[in-house]
């Protein structure tokens, strides 16, 4: 309790921090360098409770689901193809470059060297590879050293890209809802999970709220706005920085560091390969190479909505990221099962 008792305020004031400079990530940054230090400099990890752990893990699942009901059935069916193609690139190469990870340093499991390289969905990962026994400081180091390379070089790249594009699609939701739509978020954060394991649904923590947001919200007005309000957010993103950062000790930050090699190569080859897939998907779609671009973009999505919605790019953009999370998200969920064939001797 006393160890909370600081790194609960230093993570909100460095959360705050990394937000005003715009730091991706910025609050589940500073969850992790807030417990991150504490386990290091005390020895011992820090647990999170597993109540505050299911809202955050809720939280994120609902966030997943709201996109999705901003575009409607007939514009995600028509980029779905393209979605679907673009995910498979995404994840062959994730899964390619994790079992290869998993190979050279035979320490790391499959399961976590994939978990750590599938790109998109970096605020899952750590939730599937904990629910998996995988090694969620591996994932969560690696995963957020992608998505800080990606979304540092999206404005950049993007920025000197011709930015002749189609009229904007969906409007982002306003986050403004009467008080019983946030007490219901906060039911279904918290029990989502708990349906979502009576059905025996992989990673139910997260697929459990996903699920129940998006089987509502067809019961519900359609003026309802179902995003989860800020504080809710940020304490979802901090549950999940603290539950990276608390188990960190200097033997997995040592076991990183002799892997950053591998992991920058990787990062380098994946962001150079969507660069390249986006070619053809914009011929396909009929969209600008900027667009293509930024549909294709392996992870940062919040930094990909923010650019495209600066830059009033048409619906594929946000599609074909959501198609491509959505599928991500059931891969990861099912990699006990797809990595039977490869189970070591």
């Amino acid at each position: 309790m006393y160890r909370w008792l600081i790194v609960a305020p230093v993570s909100l004031l460095l959360g705050w921090l990394f937000t005003l400079w715009g730091v991706p990530a910025s609050w589940i940054l500073a969850g992790i360098l807030a417990a991150g230090s504490s386990a290091i400099i005390n020895g011992r990890q820090l647990p999170v409770n597993k109540i505050l752990y299911t809202f955050g893990a809720g939280i994120v699942g609902i966030m997943a689901a709201v996109p999705l009901l901003n575009e409607s059935p007939a514009t995600l069916s028509r980029f779905l193809l393209p979605g679907v193609v673009v995910a498979a690139f995404t994840i062959s190469v994730g899964i390619g470059g994790g079992l290869l990870l998993s190979r050279i340093q035979p320490s790391i499991s499959r399961e976590t060297g994939i978990l750590s390289m599938l790109a998109g969905g970096a605020a899952f990962m750590p939730a599937i590879a904990k629910e998996m026994g995988g090694d969620l400081r591996f994932v969560a180091l690696t995963q957020y050293l992608r998505l800080l390379a990606v979304a540092v070089s999206l404005p950049i790249v993007t920025g000197l890209l011709p930015h002749d594009v189609a009229e904007p699609g969906g409007q982002a939701p306003s986050g403004d809802q009467p008080w019983w739509i946030v007490v219901l978020i906060a039911l279904m954060a918290l029990f989502g999970g708990l349906l979502a394991t009576r059905l025996r649904l992989p990673v139910p923590s997260v697929l459990g709220p996903l699920l129940l947001t998006i089987g509502l919200v067809a019961l519900l007005p359609s003026e309802v706005d179902m995003t989860p309000p800020e504080p809710f957010r940020i304490l979802a993103f901090l549950a999940i920085g603290w539950l990276c950062g608390g188990t960190l000790s200097l033997g997995s930050l040592k076991l990183f560091a002799r892997q950053l090699p591998v992991t920058v190569t990787f990062i380098i080859v994946l962001i150079v390969g969507c660069a390249l897939v986006a070619f053809p998907v914009a011929a396909w779609v009929d969209i600008a190479y900027y667009e293509a671009y930024l549909a294709t973009s392996p992870g940062a999505i919040d930094t990909v909505l923010a650019i495209s919605s600066e830059g009033q790019t048409s619906p594929a953009v946000v599609a074909i990221q959501l198609i491509r999370l959505i599928l991500i998200l059931l891969v990861a969920s099912a990699l006990p099962r797809l990595l039977r064939p490869f189970q070591r001797d």
